[in-house]
């Protein structure tokens, strides 16, 4: 999730992404995705195995932010909010 392109990131795991991003991007969820306007979901991986999205996800936590940056720009450019994608 971001607040906007090159703003604030927000990288978590979830079982639903479809209920979670919606909670995210209606200030449903207390925290700090609604402390920083992560409403946008600018990118995400899935996958079969809930233990290997927690693996990824402490993998990724420890990424310089310019590499973040570079994954979500390799598939989405623009910044665009993929949201809609999911349905």
């Amino acid at each position: 999730m971001a607040s906007r392109r090159n703003g604030t990131l927000y990288l978590g795991v979830t079982s639903d992404l479809p209920a979670r991003a919606y909670q995210h991007r209606n200030g449903l969820v207390d925290g700090f995705t609604k402390e920083y306007g992560c409403h946008l979901l600018v990118w995400f991986e899935t996958y079969d195995d809930l233990q290997e999205a927690r693996r990824r996800e402490l993998q990724m936590k420890k990424w310089k932010r310019a590499w973040k940056i570079e994954l979500i720009e390799r598939d989405n450019p623009l910044w665009k909010d993929l949201f809609e994608t999911l349905f």
